[in-house]
């Protein structure tokens, strides 16, 4: 099974052989993640990352529905 998780894209950057990184936020967190699948996604945009890698872009509305189902679920 796979996990890909929702965080927003607080800052570009580029990493060792030009790939294109950023700076994504999971709530406390923030990692630095691959974004050469989402070359679009710009800083306030949501991606699903998925290992280190940016697999999509989401928009706004349908990550927070998914960041409050996880929120929903720990307080379980």
């Amino acid at each position: 099974m796979c996990l890909a998780i929702p965080g927003q894209i607080i800052s570009l950057g580029e990493t060792a052989g030009s790939c294109l990184s950023g700076k994504v936020r999971f709530g406390a967190i923030i990692k630095e993640v691959n974004l050469f699948c989402t070359p679009e996604a710009v800083p306030g945009d949501y991606v699903i990352v998925h290992a280190g890698l940016a697999i999509a872009v989401l928009d706004q509305e349908e990550a927070v529905a998914v960041l409050d189902t996880f929120a929903e679920m720990a307080s379980s």
